[in-house]
């Protein structure tokens, strides 16, 4: 089969790497990927065996105007027609709410979007700041997008998110996880590197930014009275280094940057806490559990309700509750590792693979 991937960039996020390892396992089950990237921001390492096209090179960015939307409408469905000449293209799948938009307004036929958060959380944080006229804006934006289309969904939430608060109620939906390649990932865990504390260590990984909540996870730790190290697998800032020091926890607190192999960190973490706002489907608690480390959740829509499963009560914590938060990590941190019920079928590579191959006969 003939896979053809669209996303604005391979700069460092969770769609980027999703589209990564989905490229990588289909090369390597005998398919063809072509990536169309509309931008030159690349810090994942893309396959020599995938048809790389960029749309902006140079580092040109990407315009996001009507006209420089259409604009790049324009060069994407010719290059859909000139790609789809040379092989015949069998699944094209965008991701991300302006690749998904571009390729929209493209008309590429029988494309799919790939849903990897729950979107309706943003209209509702337009509303909070008081931003009605922006949040029918964004609201109707996506209705136009994604209403009657194909889409895939990378969690039950998600696809729920899109039905339910959207009103997203025409189109035909797949919920399909991400790739999670199990042995690679425990062989990447056990790769040395001597930059990885030697103490005993908690670990939370991802961007500093609003949703993650690196303010509630300071102030949990604030209130926790114990000798581990809180790992922090995200890029260094002012603001980040402010909330450190405001909790008082310059001492206990590692900044370790951004990782390109973060499974090493987290198999010798003895806790890897997640602490979002919302979600789509939160890869590092998947991968925290392929690589045997024990796993905190705030109960953030979606995805950890779906992972954890049957030891959702003692795992999972409110969001916005930097108590409970506080109590679930000293109660992890005594308790053993609990892998839930069929985790390894749900979350295999081949059933994933499955469910992708079988996108070239529905619908």
């Amino acid at each position: 089969m003939n896979f053809l991937l669209i996303i604005t960039n391979m700069a460092g996020g969770g769609a980027e790497k999703a589209f990564t390892k989905l490229s990588e396992t289909l090369i390597v089950q005998g398919h063809q990927v072509s990536l169309v990237l509309f931008e030159d921001n690349i810090s994942q390492e893309i396959s020599s065996e995938v048809d790389l096209s960029i749309l902006q090179k140079n580092g040109k960015k990407v315009p996001n105007a009507y006209r420089g939307k259409r604009f790049l409408a324009r060069k994407l469905r010719k290059l859909y027609t000139s790609l789809n000449k040379k092989n015949l293209i069998d699944v094209t799948i965008s991701t991300l709410p302006f690749a998904d938009e571009i390729t929209h307004l493209a008309k590429i036929p029988n494309a799919r979007h790939r849903i990897a958060d729950t979107l309706s959380l943003e209209v509702s944080e337009f509303i909070a700041a008081g931003r009605n006229n922006k949040a029918a804006r964004r609201k109707r934006r996506y209705q136009a997008i994604y209403r009657g289309k194909n889409l895939i969904a990378v969690s039950e939430g998600v696809k729920s998110d899109l039905i339910e608060n959207l009103g997203i109620k025409q189109a035909n939906i797949d919920v399909i996880h991400n790739i999670y390649d199990f042995d690679k990932t425990r062989v990447l865990a056990k790769v040395e590197n001597n930059q990885i504390p030697t103490e005993h260590y908690v670990i939370h990984v991802g961007r500093f930014s609003p949703q993650k909540r690196h303010d509630l996870l300071l102030k949990a730790y604030q209130g926790i009275k114990t000798t581990h190290k809180l790992v922090l697998l995200t890029e260094d800032s002012e603001p980040l280094r402010q909330l450190i020091n405001r909790e008082g926890l310059h001492d206990e607190v590692v900044v370790a940057g951004f990782q390109s192999n973060p499974y090493n960190w987290i198999s010798k973490a003895e806790l890897l806490i997640l602490c979002s706002d919302h979600e789509g489907l939160p890869n590092v608690l998947v991968e925290a559990l392929i690589c045997g480390t024990k796993i905190v959740s705030t109960d953030c829509p979606s995805g950890p309700s779906e992972i954890i499963g049957d030891h959702s009560s003692s795992l999972l914590v409110p969001v916005n509750d930097p108590m409970s938060l506080s109590k679930a990590i000293i109660e992890a941190l005594s308790n053993p590792l609990q892998i839930p019920t069929e985790f390894n079928d749900k979350f295999s590579k081949d059933q994933t693979l499955k469910k992708y191959e079988a996108l070239k006969k529905s619908p």
